[in-house]
């Protein structure tokens, strides 16, 4: 039974799991305004409901978890994120920079290149469909990893691992996303909710104040905020900043779009 969220996020209790799905499978699972503002919410409600001990974050369908921001409303001009600023400061789908004290773990049942990878390296815990494939490609286009991947992606692999798939943009699989350690474990499509909520039952059985407690301090989570990572967003604003107003940064959505090779001119 959903209890909350709008028509692109819906949230559902599992007992003491709290579901939270992104519903726009027709955009493979793309963020827009209405997404960011429902998972940011969801995320909200669970911190302040007690009986919330686990959430769960996946996408609908099979094709993609979420294959980051949605292009199509950003070139008719849409904003992807609201204008409310305390929901903007949840970062990019009011998740990556919204630290709760709730265990999250990331069910990726395909896709998730761009900012799907950026929504898992923000989770605690992933567990990944077969089909599942991960990967910064924006360097690809002129752009930038700015949803935390570009530090995040360093942190979280082996750096000279990370470092290719940062600077090459090439996709990974989800058994590579495993060995590296991104990945907790790949199952069968079909079953990837089921081990997603078998996983948070093992977490929900154990003393809910031991367990936030013990993920603010690996995280360093203070007063729901990771002052240990204000620097990277300081340098990662003021790169994109510069970056977003190249004419690379123009001219690499065009050539996808045009379906060519991008004309870099560094600059």
């Amino acid at each position: 039974m959903s209890d909350a969220g709008n028509e692109a996020v819906l949230v559902e209790r599992r007992g003491n799991v709290l579901l939270v799905t992104i519903n726009r499978p027709q955009a493979r699972n793309a963020v827009n305004a209405a997404v960011h503002v429902g998972i940011g919410e969801a995320l909200e409600q669970a911190e302040a409901d007690p009986d919330v001990r686990v959430i769960i974050l996946t996408g609908a369908g099979d094709k993609a978890f979420c294959a980051g921001a949605d292009l199509v409303a950003l070139s008719r001009g849409e904003a992807i994120a609201p204008a409310d600023p305390v929901q903007r400061a949840w970062g990019f789908a009011g998740f990556v920079q919204h630290p709760v004290s709730k265990p999250v773990i990331a069910a990726v049942n395909g896709f998730a290149l761009g900012g799907g990878t950026e929504l898992a390296l923000a989770s605690d815990l992933v567990i990944a469909a077969g089909t599942a494939q991960f990967g910064l490609p924006e360097v690809k286009r002129g752009i930038l990893a700015a949803a935390g991947g570009a530090f995040r992606l360093v942190q979280q692999l082996p750096a000279k691992i990370a470092m290719e798939y940062l600077l090459t943009g090439e996709p990974f699989s989800a058994e590579r996303a495993a060995e590296l350690g991104l990945v907790n474990m790949v199952v069968p499509a079909e079953q990837l909710l089921d081990e997603a909520l078998a996983l948070a039952a093992r977490i929900a059985v154990n003393a809910p104040l031991s367990v936030q407690a013990s993920k603010r301090i690996a995280l360093g989570i203070i007063d729901g905020t990771r002052p240990d990572e204000d620097s990277s967003w300081a340098h990662n604003d003021s790169e994109r900043r510069q970056v977003m107003q190249s004419e690379d940064a123009r001219e690499g959505p065009r050539a996808f779009a045009e379906k060519r090779a991008p004309v870099w001119k560094a600059r």
